[in-house]
């Protein structure tokens, strides 16, 4: 089985029921040339509306008809078809339509610049790329150095250096255009966040997405009954990988296009969502929204909002407690993976673990879990090693990229570079990333463990700690700190919380400034490094 075997199930047992809505609260009358009536008899411009929804006959529908439109130009098993489009009810129907040609589906992260599009696409070795109308700008400036690259334009007005896929795909037929796909076939490129430079390619075959659809179900017990509200971009494992246990179900599935507290609880509350994945920041902005009376509970209506889970960071466990006060009868998860191990759910804290918040749980669903010594050999008990994985969901390979994949990829095993120790009941506590661990005078310092502290100080809305340079010590951890808006706060205070921290982790240097992080939610420590680093070398220089 392979994951289009879903949708193709799910639109021959409930063609009539709706399986995705697209939910545009910033951008109500919008107008696009669209191609959201599978009829296609020719293009036309519609109002795009605040709401809009398929049901799941016009979602497979609509990507026979990519993939029709894909096959008549050549682009079928073997090639590789590049997706640069904001979420949007027609990213999915795309990504599978790609996926039905036999054909390898290159998801584009919407924050590269010009030059990292061009580089993910020759990295990727893509045949096409389709973009929407955000990226014209971009697409533009390099489309003369991507010969090798067909452009597909998804929007209104299409550019003279693309072809209309609103014209290519008018003559498709909607009938599933067979092609013979195992769970061996090469399936999915995704690209590593980019946090820590130019991205890396990550190759998947149609085994990982099934195994990551089987997980997902497996953890968190979709029915037909439930409704997913999804936030986070799809270009990334994550929220794909979590809505994917929907598509396992067959249930309905909302696309929401903003991340205001306001407009996240308005969006569960009128399309009864049962599940909402969040990520670290728009959780606290909602908590801060209700501290602060911005929001009220009783003017929502979520008594049917049984699960709340969050991925992609460490979460502070502050910020769970705070949560489930305000909403007590919630489920609450925790789920941990990476781009290489097709996402969220190698290790999940399990629903029935609340009571184990701060660890990012236990093996999940058909995983294998073990910290390494650095040796080779598996840590004592208790002891921090490198996290490694093994499983249906792990990659192929880092594309075109042999020394990266030999340097991660041992004896079956995906080496995660994150730190770790296992308690005594087998939960999984993250405590680094092995890049990130700061030694200050021969101490090992692991910032995630500093920052889970100081997030418990409720002043704090958001906080980051990285390693600067220091004549003396070599490194000292420093705290990145981000208020919660309405507040202040002093060193001094801070420094005073952190007189129940064990002296030698105590952050020597505060900051008070924005957190910076990416669209998935993850810090972006490079970027301060940079902004803070240089700073710090010349101080400590001066005081030596």
């Amino acid at each position: 089985m392979t994951i289009i075997d879903l949708l193709e199930r799910n639109a021959a047992e409930w063609p009539n029921d709706t399986a995705l809505i697209e939910i545009n609260p910033d951008q109500p009358e919008t107008r696009r040339v669209t191609w959201h009536d599978f009829e296609l008899v020719e293009p036309s411009l519609k109002k795009q509306h605040y709401r809009r929804e398929i049901t799941w006959s016009v979602f497979n529908e609509k990507s026979n008809r990519v993939a029709n439109m894909l096959l008549s130009h050549g682009l079928g098993k073997g090639k590789k078809v590049a997706i640069l489009m904001m979420n949007c009810i027609d990213w999915l129907p795309i990504y599978f339509g790609i996926l039905k040609t036999g054909a390898m589906v290159v998801p584009m992260n919407f924050r590269y610049a010009a030059n990292e599009i061009e580089y993910c696409l020759n990295l990727s070795e893509s045949n096409a790329l389709i973009f929407g109308p955000e990226f014209i700008g971009r697409v533009e400036e390099i489309a003369d150095r991507i010969p090798q690259v067909a452009l597909i334009y998804s929007g209104a007005n299409c550019p003279s250096f693309a072809d209309d896929i609103s014209e290519l795909i008018n003559e498709s037929s909607s009938s599933f255009p067979k092609c013979e796909l195992s769970e061996d076939d090469d399936a999915a490129i995704y690209f590593s966040s980019g946090t820590t430079g130019f991205p890396k390619a990550i190759l998947h075959k149609h085994r990982s997405l099934i195994h990551s659809a089987r997980v997902e179900q497996a953890h968190h017990g979709q029915t037909r009954d439930d409704c997913f509200l999804c936030i986070p971009p799809f270009y990334h494992t994550g929220a794909k990988m979590h809505w994917f246990g929907s598509l396992y179900a067959g249930s309905k599935a909302v696309i929401l296009k903003g991340t205001r507290p306001e407009t996240i609880l308005r969006a569960a509350s009128e399309e009864q969502c049962t599940i909402v994945w969040l990520l670290v920041p728009w959780a606290q902005d909602i908590l801060t929204a209700l501290d602060s009376g911005e929001l009220k509970l009783d003017n929502y209506k979520l008594d049917q909002w049984r699960l709340m889970h969050i991925g992609a960071q460490p979460v502070p466990q502050s910020l769970i407690r705070r949560w489930l006060q305000y909403f007590p009868n919630q489920q609450y998860d925790t789920n941990y993976g990476l781009s290489e191990s097709i996402g969220p759910g190698a290790v999940h804290l399990g629903v029935e673990n609340v009571r184990k918040v701060g660890a990012i749980g236990i093996p999940g669903y058909g995983w294998e879990v073990r910290i390494d010594d650095g040796r080779g050999n598996n840590v004592k008990q208790g002891e921090v090693g490198e996290l490694c994985l093994k499983g249906p969901g792990v990659m192929v390979c880092y594309y075109n990229n042999p020394q990266a994949t030999a340097e991660t990829l041992k004896d079956g095993w995906l080496y995660t570079g994150d730190m770790a120790r296992q308690d005594e009941e087998g939960f999984i506590y993250l405590v680094d990333r092995k890049k990130d661990v700061v030694i200050s005078g021969g101490e090992n310092l692991y910032p995630v463990e500093i920052e889970n502290f100081l997030s418990g100080m409720k002043k704090i809305k958001d906080v980051a700690v990285i390693g600067l340079p220091d004549q003396r010590l070599g490194e000292i951890a420093a705290a990145i700190i981000e208020i919660v808006p309405g507040e202040t706060c002093t060193e001094e205070e801070v420094m005073e919380f952190c007189r129940d921290m064990p002296r030698y982790k105590r952050p020597r240097k505060i900051i008070f400034a924005d957190v910076p992080r990416n669209a998935t939610g993850k810090i972006e420590k490079p970027k301060l490094r940079k902004i803070y680093g240089a700073e710090a070398l010349v101080d400590s220089q001066n005081r030596s």
